[in-house]
């Protein structure tokens, strides 16, 4: 078995859950859990997007099923999401179904070529600070996304939630058995029921269908008039999708102390996009909310939670219609504030860590919440704290070379000995010219970069700008102690340059 299969052996695997009912049983709780609480989200992402509510729910059905096989990261759920039908909402609107299915196909195109490319190595780029503001934003929005229904309901709807919450705290302390979030589910849908409250339900967000997805092929003609309208919506859907995605599986790796295959889960969400669009559906990509459910409230951990939570979506809306539009959002929303809870990084808040920890990683972690909570955008959050970390650490390097001047006597001969210490750069090396006595120094200088290395072209041509400026002083200057990559790079570019001062 090769390296990469055994980093990332599934554990338990699909066939060790199949024969162990305790875990299979776990995984398809999991699994209707997950299916029960995608239908207000799918609905709700459908508005969002300007199409048919059917449209985001045969979506997330697709999606979760295709991504079961695909997908690189196991008991992570796909389905249609809020950040893709932002994308996505123009192309709709303003032309129609056919573009608005011929735009998710390009996107799933776009995203198994990305995935060829290598996208998913970007990951190791982004740092922990933006990490945790992801996580910190994205609890932060699934609270906002509850608010509508808490404000302006029946009184009614506040026991509710606290019944929904009390079971959801207490349960887990007493049994894993059940999965609290589906307990919680029907003891607050049963006290509904019973009492007859008249309070918002699930059939309150939207018609369900009552038919199977149908093949759908979008008439749209095959033109470069048609790629120029619909390329840059399915490339922006390709790239949040892909961000949101990588980064849901990344915490989903950090939650179960596992691995996960980015690149298979890159080029998977765009099969899953392709099959979708091929069905009517709008795509998609990882949901958190819903990942955090099945992962962490439910404890699944194979692909057969995020199989089942496709199967019982699609039996849900279609067999069990009626069943489902009863259910009180008010359960809904008592899943969904556990999940936020139990996502967001408390420790990241506490005044002991905010005190160790250095300004300028919670900055990145403070601007990456921020952005993330006014454009409701997870991808562009984690762009913008990606930015700004990267402007913080470069500035951090500016300002950590060193240069050392001695003036020794070589066989009566003085000689200027400079040390160079430091990572030179851009940021660094503009200011390096600045740091030598090219008048008062004697004819011979030798410059020591034993404790240095040169990253960029910007550094050799400083180097070559203080050759220069010595030379015009009739003065020569010697550069030693190079490392082997320092050499080579400086060797190729040297003089090559523009040289001078």
């Amino acid at each position: 078995m090769s390296d990469d299969r055994i980093r990332y052996q599934p554990d338990p695997s699909v066939v060790t859950a199949l024969k162990t009912p305790r875990i299979l049983t776990r995984e398809v709780l999991a699994g209707l859990v997950v299916a029960l609480a995608l239908i207000p989200e799918a609905i709700s992402f459908s508005i969002i997007a300007g199409v048919d509510p059917k449209v985001g729910l045969f979506s997330s059905f697709i999606m979760a099923v295709t991504i079961a096989f695909t997908g690189g990261r196991p008991a992570m759920i796909s389905a249609a999401t809020g950040a893709v039908a932002l994308v996505i909402a123009p192309v709709a609107r303003d032309y129609g179904m056919d573009y608005f299915i011929a735009t998710v196909l390009l996107a799933g195109v776009l995203q198994i070529v990305l995935a060829v490319c290598g996208v998913a190595k970007l990951m190791r780029f982004i740092p922990r600070s933006v990490m945790v503001g992801f996580v910190n934003s994205l609890a932060i929005l699934i609270f906002i996304a509850q608010l509508p229904h808490l404000i302006d309901v029946p009184w009614l709807v506040y026991p509710l939630v606290a019944v929904g919450l009390v079971i959801l705290v207490v349960l887990p302390k007493i049994t894993h058995v059940v999965p609290a979030p589906l307990v919680a589910i029907v003891i607050v849908t049963a006290i509904v029921v019973v009492f007859a409250m008249q309070v918002p339900t699930v059939g309150d967000q939207g018609e369900l269908p009552r038919s199977l997805p149908e093949l759908f092929i979008p008439n749209v003609p095959l033109t470069w008039d048609t790629l120029a309208i619909i390329a840059p919506f399915a490339l922006a859907m390709a790239l949040v999708g892909l961000m949101e995605s990588l980064m849901t599986a990344k915490l989903v790796d950090d939650v179960t102390d596992t691995h996960s295959n980015k690149t298979r889960e890159s080029w998977g969400q765009g099969v899953a996009n392709i099959v979708s669009g091929f069905f009517g559906g709008m795509g998609g990509c990882a949901m958190i909310g819903q990942t955090m459910i099945n992962v962490k409230a439910s404890g699944a951990r194979t692909r057969i939670s995020t199989f089942l939570a496709g199967v019982f979506l699609l039996i849900l809306i279609v067999v069990l219609g009626d069943v489902v539009a009863i259910i009180p959002m008010a359960a809904l929303v008592a899943v969904m504030v556990m999940v936020c809870v139990g996502t967001f990084d408390w420790h990241s808040i506490k005044p002991s860590t905010l005190r160790r920890m250095p300004k300028s990683e919670t900055t990145v972690m403070v601007i990456t919440v921020a952005v993330v909570v006014a454009t409701h955008n997870l991808a562009i959050g984690v762009i913008a704290g990606v930015f700004v970390a990267s402007v913080m650490f470069v500035r951090r390097v500016a300002h950590l070379i060193n240069v050392q001047r001695e003036v020794t006597d070589h066989d009566g001969v003085p000689v200027a000995h400079y040390t160079v210490e430091g990572q030179l750069l851009f940021a660094s090396s503009n200011d390096l010219t600045t740091l030598f006595d090219y008048a008062d120094d004697p004819d011979r200088v030798i410059i020591d970069l034993t404790r240095s290395h040169v990253w960029d072209a910007s550094t050799v041509a400083a180097l070559d700008a203080i050759e220069t400026k010595y030379a015009r002083h009739g003065k020569t200057a010697e550069f030693v102690g190079m490392n082997e990559h320092t050499t080579a790079f400086h060797t190729r570019l040297t003089g090559a340059l523009g040289g001078g001062d």
